[in-house]
């Protein structure tokens, strides 16, 4: 069975923890197991002096289109939260090594909003970036609530996150979702050269600054917190179940 989730060091990039989503045929949609085992690698890199930086990836075309719809459909017919969520979230805002993130094409709900949390992202210009958490009758997630409008500004991130609109990657660069623009083709090879870059710095001088920068981490849980106990229960709605009996139905 192919793997859905590779993650690996290799000789040319020896320092750097790749983490690759690898479910094409379903565009990379992330499963409960997905996300235990990305937390599980972030979680690990903490303790591994020898990985200086954690790159994320998609494949070509497409870098995930979000949460399995599975797992949201079995929570909204009563089972429990699931756990593997919001344990992601905990390890990306606790990750001690920066993060660099390469988007190409899709990136949807998750797909998005995870990049808050990376320290740069570099993107392709057909990559699309859209939050259909309202369309669904859910609310936002990842504290991007708290995030998108400190990233954004108030107008940007309401367009995202409750009107739904999309932005191509040069879009989201001039929001400040996204650092830097690549043809598609360079997207892998400018992430891993950016986290190359950072793995190389002074590492005690680097996660001093990094911490400077991205500020109180206990406020960005509690809103993870707080978002999850409302996406939970809009979970459990009649107008949730309707809008993906719909959704389904396309």
């Amino acid at each position: 069975m192919t793997e859905q989730v590779i993650v690996e060091q290799n000789a040319a990039h020896p320092s750097i923890q790749i983490i690759r989503l690898n479910r094409p045929e379903k565009k990379n949609a992330i499963t409960r197991a997905m996300y235990r085992k990305i937390a599980d690698a972030l979680i690990a890199a903490n303790a591994d002096a020898a990985i200086k930086a954690t790159a994320i990836l998609g494949t070509e075309g497409c870098f995930s289109a979000g949460n399995d719809l599975g797992d949201f459909l079995a929570a909204a017919m009563g089972g429990a939260m699931p756990r593997e969520i919001v344990e992601f979230l905990y390890a990306m805002v606790r990750s001690e090594k920066p993060i660099v993130s390469g988007v190409d094409g899709l990136a949807i709900g998750i797909g998005t909003t995870m990049h808050m949390h990376c320290d740069l992202t570099i993107a392709s210009a057909r990559s699309q970036f859209r939050t259909p958490f309202v369309d669904l009758a859910l609310v936002p997630e990842a504290a991007s609530s708290l995030l998108a409008p400190r990233i954004m500004g108030p107008q940007r991130a309401f367009a995202l996150l409750a009107l739904g609109e999309g932005f191509s990657g040069e879009e989201a660069r001039d929001a400040g979702l996204v650092w830097k623009v690549s043809a598609p083709d360079a997207v892998e090879a400018t992430t891993l050269a950016t986290a190359a870059k950072l793995a190389a710095k002074p590492p005690e001088a680097l996660k001093i600054a990094r911490n400077l920068i991205r500020g109180d981490r206990e406020e960005i849980i509690a809103r993870i917190d707080d978002e999850a106990r409302h996406f939970f229960e809009r979970l459990h709605s009649t107008e949730a179940r309707a809008a993906f009996e719909a959704f389904m139905r396309r």
